[in-house]
């Protein structure tokens, strides 16, 4: 594993910290929230994710770019199943639009803490023993099915919700953008609160699955992190730019699912056959622009039918 100078760690933590104050600053007070917007921020976040690859190929040399970019592609596309949880849980909670956002910035944030504690200690884990990796390429595997046999888009509630709200004393309608309300002296959790629980527990599970994907491609752990951070963050506006969308990427799911056994089977088969992490991008590319193509082609006929 390739060392990564300190002054690069500084570079990422303090650009890092700068977006995640500009996101938050920029929608305050509901700014933001239409499409269009949705849209624009969307297309911003890919670029800044982009010029960073830009930034580990000049600085850190090109095959580690090309990790970075296959990482951060596979993280982009296995997060679109993200979203559309955070939608089912939204949706079940009735919590209003002007409320998600505060929401979302605190998830996102915790995704961050929590993704860094899986990246590096499955960092550690692979280099010390190697069967992790079949131990990894399994789990990709497995999730894989589920995920071709379940559309995401198709879940009604979430199950760590529908838990949580049996067992914690809710509130029944959001109460402002408060977290916890009092009624006839008790005290009571919100919808905001148990959707903001229910996007971290669901973060951590999906990071079970996306992050050993990553480590199919790389197992530097700055490759890895930047990655996945960036990643992240624009995980706010495609949630906004997906809620209008849910309908038409019918076939998204066969998709992530193929994202996901590309990865189990190139960590299983790793020792004997190398894949580049350039091929891998390609690779990516081609399943998950299939899997909307089909999808747009799908609403085309319908919308003609």
């Amino acid at each position: 594993m390739q060392s990564t100078p300190s002054w690069a760690w500084i570079v990422f933590w303090a650009l890092l910290l700068a977006l995640l104050v500009v996101d938050l600053l920029a929608h305050r007070g509901g700014r933001g929230q239409s499409h269009r917007a949705a849209i624009l921020w969307s297309l911003a976040w890919v670029g800044l994710g982009l010029a960073f690859c830009g930034f580990v190929w000049v600085t850190l040399g090109s095959e580690r770019g090309h990790e970075y970019l296959a990482a951060w592609l596979i993280e982009k596309s296995l997060s679109l199943d993200n979203v559309f949880v955070f939608l089912v849980i939204f949706r079940s909670l009735n919590v209003p639009q002007k409320y998600q956002h505060e929401v979302l910035f605190l998830g996102i944030f915790g995704a961050l803490v929590f993704r860094a504690l899986f990246i590096f200690v499955g960092a550690a884990a692979l280099q010390r023993w190697g069967w992790v990796s079949y131990v990894f390429g399994a789990i990709l595997l497995i999730t894989a099915w589920r995920v071709f046999r379940e559309d995401p888009s198709k879940q009604q509630d979430n199950r760590v919700v529908r838990w949580l709200s049996r067992r914690l004393p809710v509130s029944d309608q959001v109460e402002g953008p408060h977290f916890f309300v009092k009624h006839q002296g008790r005290r009571l959790v919100t919808p905001l609160l148990l959707a903001l629980i229910g996007l971290e527990v669901t973060d951590i599970l999906f990071a079970v699955d996306s992050v050993p994907a990553a480590f199919s491609v790389t197992t530097d752990t700055f490759i890895l992190y930047s990655s996945n951070a960036f990643a992240i963050l624009g995980l706010r506006a495609l949630y906004l730019v997906i809620a209008g969308a849910v309908g038409q990427l019918r076939y998204l799911h066969y998709g992530l699912a193929g994202v996901l056994a590309f990865a189990g089977v190139k960590m299983v088969v790793e020792q004997w056959v190398h894949i580049p992490p350039l091929l891998s991008v390609a690779i990516i590319l081609v399943v998950i622009g299939t899997a909307v193509g089909a999808s747009l082609a799908h609403r085309t006929r319908h919308v003609e039918a």
